[in-house]
């Protein structure tokens, strides 16, 4: 794909989604650490409502360490594969304390020492929370990014290597959330709204008229 192809598509995107943030509520790296972790499985608004219970009396890792690991799976419950992520928050408070001093690091090496932390986490908090220029390669960064033509990676990985090749480093972390944004509201999984869609003529699998991604 050309450059200009590119800042075509840039362009385009974020002109419709330019004002769109995190879908997750937080006031802090600890908050937004734990929403995505949560978040995996499981949709923003779910989490925004388990949250808003949780971070009321329980928003440091001593106050999650207090709460316990089975009370804590009481209050998560909703949000899917809530055992395990019980687990690994309970874990990773333990660790921030002990090699952080509580403090959630804004390092990708440091981030995936934390257990239930990949790199999309990573990438989510370092980019959200901490303004460090980053591309998290969810569902709909995958899929999007791949139907229009700015990646052709066949893993998440190879993906995100990808957008920060063909992406402006000061933009990754806006046109990360232009990605999901649209993954939601018009290239869903299934019958994305191609017809309806401002990247048609931009876009592989528009033109094409593909079926699968």
């Amino acid at each position: 794909m050309t450059k200009k192809k590119i800042e075509q598509i840039l362009a385009t995107l974020e002109s419709r989604y330019g004002q769109e943030q995190c879908g997750l509520d937080f006031k802090s790296p600890f908050e937004l650490l734990i929403a995505t972790i949560l978040s995996a499985q499981c949709t923003d608004v779910r989490v925004n409502i388990v949250t808003k219970d949780l971070f009321e009396n329980y928003k440091t890792p001593e106050a999650i360490l207090l709460l316990g690991e089975e009370a804590l799976l009481t209050k998560i419950k909703t949000c899917g594969l809530a055992r395990t992520k019980a687990k690994n928050i309970i874990l990773t408070c333990h660790r921030l304390l002990i090699e952080y001093n509580g403090t959630v690091p804004d390092q990708m090496e440091q981030l995936l020492t934390l257990p239930g932390v990949g790199r999309k986490t990573a990438n989510v908090v370092m980019s959200n929370a901490f303004n460090i220029p980053a591309i998290a390669v969810d569902t709909h960064v995958f899929r999007v990014s791949r139907r229009i033509g700015l990646a052709q990676g066949k893993n998440v990985l190879e993906v995100e290597k990808e957008l920060m090749k063909n992406i402006p480093k000061d933009k990754w972390s806006q046109a990360h959330h232009w990605l999901i944004w649209h993954g939601r509201k018009c290239c869903t999984a299934r019958n994305p709204n191609c017809s309806g869609c401002m990247l048609r003529s931009l876009c592989n699998f528009g033109r094409g008229n593909n079926k699968e991604a």
